[in-house]
Formats: C-alpha cells, structure tokens, sequence
C-alpha cells in the first residue's frame, strides 16, 4: 500500500486548516449499544466520561470565539450526566447545537424526556440508522435496534422533527453493513425516504453516507474475518483526488472526553492529537484559536476512506 502522505504529495495536495466552524465533543465511550462498526469502541462497560471541569472549558472556549456550531457525539451523549447543560449552555451563546443520537438511548431509564428536550431548545439531530431493512441494522447494532429506532424517529416525528415547515432539523446516517464503500448518497437517500414513508411514515432531512472507517473495533471485526487487507486496498484504489479539498478535519477541532485536541475524530481514537511547535499536545483547557493556525493536519492511512469514491465526511459524501 502507498502511504497516504505520499498520495497527497503526488497529487499536489496538501491539508491545511481553514477556519474553525465546527467543535466536536466527544463526552465519552460509555452507549447503550456496541455497534460493529463503532471506531469509539463505545458500550455499556465503557466508563470513559469528560469531567465537569472540560465541559466547563469547552464552554469557555466555545465563548471565546466565533465557532458556530458544537457538535456533540460519544458514546452516547446523552448518558453524560452534564449532557443537559452543555446543550442549554451552548444555546444560550447562540450556536447551532448537533447531536449524534443512536435513537434508542431515549428509551434507556429516565431519558423518555429526550424528545421534548431536544425540540424546546431546537437541537439538530443527526441520527444512526444503517439501513431502512431489520436484518441489516440489528446485524450491525444488535437485535432489536431496529424497532427501537423506528419507534424513535416516529416519535421525534410527532414533535415535527423531520418536517421542512417546523425547522427542526432530523438526519439519518448510512454505513455499510460489509467492507464495501457506500452507494451514491443521493440514490440511496430517495430509497430511504421511499421506504421509510410507506412503511413507517417516517420522514427526514437528508440522508449522510459515510464510509466505515477501519481503525479500532471495525478493524479487529475486519482482521478477523481476513477482510482488513482487501478492505484497505479497496479504500486506496478508490482514493480520489477531488475530495481533499472538502474533508472535515480543515474546519473541525475534535476534542477527546479527557479535553486533549485533535483534528477529527477518527485522529482522536487513534491517538494522533494536535500539537504545538515544540511537540506539546494541545488542550481545552488552555486552548485558543492562534494555537490551531500553524500545526499540519495529521493524517494517516486512515485517511484513505475519507476520500475514497465521494469521499466521507461527518455530513456524508464530500462530492
């Protein structure tokens, strides 16, 4: 395999950050699911939680700048016990507040009040389901997900989520069931829309394809099976050089749930983090903008399915 920092170089294409318009949080590995695909390694044995005081710097951070968006993730986020007040925070400094919800953790204990509390401070929902099929989601996220979550879109319907006249903003999101890279985004979006209308009137925004990235779980689930190999060459043979220019990590910081800094997710989950010119790692806590304008974009051969096909991104395909 060419290392990927090689392809970049061939292609004439270097990562340089842009402005910032997107902090991403991630408030711990603790979920109610263990999903295959999961590169967090996230479940319910999971303890790894953000402390009161890095929400706190979070919020400090997010104050000092002109960030518009806090994009929540996890875990499940929701199962954090300040969840609740980084969101109200958040919107009382104005920004735009996402939520990468599993749909199933309003059912766990004490969490029927989700629904209602996402639509009365307008949180956008960006929401996990595979596929529109019941073989292919509890394959992925284990049995009886898949009712749990058409309860919950049904739901979060009934509070006009999903509706273009309400403004309350429901995504779904893709990812492959095998080692394969996604369908045309588009496409599939109409399918999903289609079936999900006729079987379930459910209704949504749009539809986010992204590619399952082979680090952490999803790369011991692929090793096992001998498909890591193939899998890899397939992301590499696909590289396309179009999508450099759009991936998320040239607008998006990441913080872990310990507030270390990094330039994605998947960066944070492989330990890559963002550091200084004298090689000291960045955090939260002592974070500020001027700090993020001078180090590179890290990458790796991860990177490779980010920009595979129509590349992948936190919002879907990048073309």
């Amino acid at each position: 395999m060419q290392p990927f920092t090689e392809r970049l170089h061939l292609n004439g294409n270097g990562l340089k950050r842009r402005a910032i318009d997107a902090l991403q949080v991630n408030l711990g590995r603790y979920c109610n699911l263990a999903c295959i695909h999961c590169h967090v390694e996230a479940g319910p044995a999971r303890t790894e939680m953000m402390s009161r005081e890095n929400v706190d710097a979070v919020l400090s951070f997010l104050q000092s700048t002109s960030i518009p968006t806090l994009d929540i993730t996890g875990g499940a986020p929701e199962l954090h016990a300040d969840f609740d007040f980084l969101v109200e925070s958040a919107r009382e400094l104005g920004r735009r507040v996402m939520d990468r919800c599993n749909l199933t953790v309003i059912f766990e204990p004490g969490k029927d009040y989700l629904p209602e509390f996402f639509r009365r401070h307008r949180v956008e929902l960006v929401c996990s389901l595979p596929c529109y099929s019941i073989e292919n989601v509890d394959k992925q996220r284990g049995k009886g997900t898949f009712d749990g979550s058409i309860r919950a879109l049904q739901i979060f319907n009934e509070l006009g989520y999903g509706k273009p006249e309400s403004g309350l903003t429901l995504n779904l999101v893709y990812n492959p069931v095998g080692p394969h890279l996604p369908p045309p985004q588009e496409q599939l979006e109409q399918d999903y829309r289609r079936i999900l209308r006729e079987q379930f009137g459910i209704q949504f925004n749009h539809l986010f394809c992204l590619t399952n990235m082979p680090i952490t779980r999803y790369a011991t689930h692929l090793k096992l099976r001998r498909e890591y190999d193939p899998y890899m060459e397939l992301l590499e043979s696909n590289f396309n050089a179009s999508t450099v220019d759009r991936v998320m990590c040239r607008n998006l910081i990441s913080i872990g749930w310990d507030g270390w800094v990094y330039d994605c997710d998947f960066n944070q989950m492989l330990d890559l983090p963002i550091a200084n010119g004298d090689g000291k790692r960045l955090h939260i806590s002592s974070l500020s903008l001027d700090q993020l304008a001078k180090p590179a974009i890290t990458v790796g051969d991860h990177c490779y399915a980010c920009t595979a096909g129509s590349g992948s991104s936190c919002s879907g395909t990048l073309i």
